[in-house]
Order: structure tokens, then sequence, then C-alpha cells
């Protein structure tokens, strides 16, 4: 029996080391958001056309119900106007051909067969920790010392990642192609004219701005009235061409007569992080592959490619807060048992049988991760937790024994032998009793398959998986380890036996 709890001890160890550990798991909540990232010189008109295009495939997917979707203003990194969001509604989780992995991956195979529209799949969740935004869920940020340096080596990690199995719907926020239209004025020669740079301002916002001019008054509604060039003009830089400027005498001259027109590209925007400049990629989990194993990819993938060691990469928003709580998870789980460890030294005036209640533990840690092996679950903050509630539900077999074989000890002068002999037949029912009630209260969390379930199993399943493999083995194995435990105090503080009393040690 000594053997076996170490053996549990162990191998309950090896497990929490191999295990593919996550952050929170992936809901099925009925709605997935997609994300369209056109090229930075994208139209708002074209992006119209490529939206309509996305929403006839999504639509004529079988477990899709409905969708809504806007072009710009948010729409994934940045929010210009070559970028789209949607929402989509999926049918019932019953009635779906399928579970939401294969809906995603059969929406994906489609959408990849629009040309210049490439779209991100990201299903919607109850839970979002971490704060940074982005077409996936999980996203890696590269900072350096300037935008050179990015724009030389985000496309290439972007590229490696992209061929990883581990990660889909790979995309990046640095649009540094973005079309842009300068002018040129020849300030002698406009000034010959009677023209001032605040008049080249002005007539260009009356064109192209938009600007509210005065409001149009009727019986029930209210109109205004903007002011701006027709739309053909606006639709390329040629357009410039028929702009005109008042000049000496209100002589309208145009904009090519003193001006140069120039077309470059430029950021359609410029990120930084902590002063530094920073492009951020965003990736989603290909199905059946943890955080834990993604992360790893992705740190191999930047030392093939080289990155150079004055460009950091380190994980941003959900992917960071997972890192930092990978970090602590076994602080805190170090913490509870230091804690239990001194409350019940405390309460039983003891330091060496908290560790047999403790030995208790290790049963259920065992049992609660080869559980989630056994359902193909990671290890993610949901299971910790059942994890840590598993700590207050099996020590309390250790807690009954013990208790009742310390009291039969001081007031009945028996032998550890006979004490936690008496404390296992009468202390067997109500453990067996609290084991069960515990267990069917474990059940429902662990079977359900309704909305949202996947958090909610991972709880459950730890839970039911701890108890059930504590029960088999701490009924045989802490009266061992009380025995053990009590010799071992012997032996350190040997004292000599008085006449007529019985050998502490039991033997």
């Amino acid at each position: 029996m000594l053997a076996l709890t170490a053996a549990t001890l162990v191998g309950s160890v090896w497990l929490y080391v191999i295990i593919p550990k996550g952050f929170f798991p992936e809901q099925d909540t009925g709605r997935i958001m997609a994300f369209i990232q056109a090229s930075p010189d994208s139209s708002f008109q074209s992006m119209e056309k490529r939206l309509k295009a996305v929403e006839d495939v999504i639509k004529a997917d079988p477990d899709v119900v409905s969708v809504s979707g806007f072009t710009g203003g948010g729409g994934g990194h940045g929010g210009g106007t070559n970028t789209a969001r949607m929402f989509v509604t999926l049918v019932p989780k019953g009635a779906r051909t399928g579970p939401l992995p294969v809906t995603l991956t059969r929406l994906r195979r489609h959408l990849a067969t629009l040309p210049g529209t490439p779209t991100f799949l990201l299903p919607a969740q109850e839970l979002r920790i971490g704060g940074r935004s982005g077409n996936s869920l999980y996203q890696y940020t590269l900072l350096a010392e300037s935008f050179d340096e990015l724009g030389l080596w985000i496309p290439r990690l972007q590229a490696r990642l992209r061929a990883l199995p581990e990660l889909v719907d790979v995309s990046a926020d640095q649009q540094g192609k973005g079309l842009m239209t300068s002018i040129d004025i020849d300030r002698t020669t406009a000034s010959r004219m009677g023209i001032t740079p605040e008049d080249v301002d002005a007539a260009l916002y009356a064109a192209f701005g938009q600007s509210l001019v005065g409001v149009s008054y009727s019986d029930l509604n209210q109109y205004h009235v903007v002011l701006e060039v027709e739309p053909r003009v606006w639709q390329g830089p040629e357009g410039l061409r028929e702009i005109y400027v008042p000049g000496t005498g209100g002589v309208q001259v145009p904009l090519a007569a003193f001006a140069t027109v120039r077309q470059g590209q430029s950021p359609l925007s410029v990120n930084h992080q902590g002063q530094f400049p920073a492009a951020t990629i965003s990736f989603n989990l290909a199905p059946g592959v943890a955080l834990s194993q993604a992360a790893e990819a992705i740190e191999t993938a930047r030392r093939d490619i080289g990155l150079p060691r004055d460009i950091r990469g380190a994980f941003a928003g959900t992917a960071q807060a997972y890192k930092d709580s990978l970090k602590n998870q076994p602080l805190l789980l170090l913490a509870a048992l230091v804690t239990v460890y001194i409350v019940l030294g405390i309460l039983y005036e003891s330091t060496i049988h908290p560790l047999t209640i403790l030995s208790t533990l290790p049963s259920a840690g065992l049992g609660a991760v080869a559980a989630l092996l056994a359902f193909h679950l990671e290890l993610t903050i949901i299971a910790i937790i059942g994890i840590i509630l598993l700590i207050g539900i099996v020590k309390k077999n250790g807690i009954l024994l013990v208790d009742f074989a310390m009291e039969a000890e001081r007031r009945d002068g028996l032998s550890p032998r006979e004490a936690i002999s008496r404390a296992c037949l009468l202390r067997f029912r109500p453990i067996m009793m609290t084991t069960c009630a515990a267990l069917l209260g474990a059940l429902p969390l662990a079977l359900g398959h309704g909305a949202g379930s996947e958090l909610r199993r991972p709880l459950g399943i730890a839970i039911a998986g701890g108890l059930i493999c504590s029960q088999a083995l701490t009924l045989y194995t802490t009266p061992i380890i009380y025995l053990f435990m009590d010799r071992l105090r012997w032996r350190f503080h040997r004292r000599p036996s008085v006449a007529g009393q019985p050998d502490r040690t039991g033997a």
C-alpha cells in the first residue's frame, strides 16, 4: 500500500506534465463571428461586394440560420474600409449535421474559394479574457525598434505560422500597402493666381469631406444637407483633375494648374505597444490542438526563421493570460496544500498526521487528470478549479478516519492499529455517503451536452474522476499511512514504555 501511494504521487505528477494544457474550453454557443480582411487598397464599394459574396456562401451552409454583417468600423484589425464583420447564428446543437469544429472546417473550405476575400471564423465565447481584439481568438505580438524591421519579419513569420498544422485563421494587423495620394502645391504659381494653401484645403474638404451645409425641415422629419462631389469623381485619384479652386476675382482655377498629384503607399494604421512599434499576428487552434501545443509550435517557428534578438516576441491577449495562468498553477496548488496542512496541524495538534490526511490527494489528482485524458479534454482553468474542489472533498475521507482514530487513542487508550481499524469500520458509511453525494452532484456537469456545456464538462469530469479513483484507493491506503506515520513518529520520539500500558507502536 505504501508503494501504491508513492506510485499514485508519481503518476499524478507525470500526467500533469504530459496532459495538453489550455486556458478556457472553446464553447459552442450557437454563434460565430466572421472577419474579412481584404488587401489594404480595397475600397468601401469593393468590400460591399465581397461581403455579399461571403454572406451567400455562409447562408448556403445547412447549419446556418441567419447572417448579418457590415463593412468598416471595427471589423478586425484597424477597422478600416478594407475590413468587414459578420455575425452568424447556427441551428440548435442537436439539429446540426455535426459538431462545431466540423461546421467551421466546412465553412473555411468553401470560403477559401472566394478570391481576394480572406475570411476568418471565430466561435463566439461567453468568456473573453485578455482585452486584445483581432480576427482570431489568440494573438502573438512582435516588437521592434523600427517599422522597417517589422515590415521585413512579420510576413516571414506569418507565412511560417500558416504552414503549421496546429494553427488556422492566421492573420496580421500590419497593413502597410494602403493607397496614398499626395498633392504638391507650387506655391509661387498658386500665389500668382491668388490661391493660398487654405483655399486648397477648403476646396478639397468641400469635395471629399462630406461637410454639413444645411438642414431641410418637413412636417415630420428633418434632413441634413451634405456637400460633396459626384460619386464618379471620388472613385479614384484621377477625379482630382475636376477639382477647381477659386482664385483672383473668383476665377475657378483647376487644381492641376498649380499642383502635382503623386500616388504612393502608406500604412493604414501604425500600432505601438509600450512605445515600441508593434505588429500582432492572430490565430485560432486547429481541431484537437491544445493551446500549449500551439504555443510550443510558435516558439519553434520563431527559432526556425532566425528572428533577430532585437525583435521581441510575446503572446498577447488571451494567449498571454494563458501563459500567466500556467506559471501560477503550480504555486496555486502548492499554496492550497500548505494552507490545508497548517489548518489540520493546528486542529489536531500534530505535525505528522496532517500528512496522513493529505496522502489521499495524489490518488484524486491522478483520477482527475486521467479522466480528462480519457475524454480527450485539456487541463484548463475550469479543470484546475475542479481539482482544487477535490482537495476539499477528498481530504474529508482522511479527516473522518484520522479524527476518529486519534480520539480513540487519546480517550480510550487504544493502540494505533486498533484505533484505525475501528475507525475504518465505523466511518465507512459516512465516507461512502458523502462521496456518492458529491459524485452524483458532479455527474450532471460531466454528462451535460447543452449550449455552452464545453465550459462545464471539465469541471464535472475532473471531480467525478478524482472521486472514483480516490474512493477506490484511499480506503486501503489511509490506514496503512496512519500506522506508518505513527511508527515514524515514535521512532524519532522514542520513550520508555510504562508498565501496564500498551505498546504505542502497535507492534
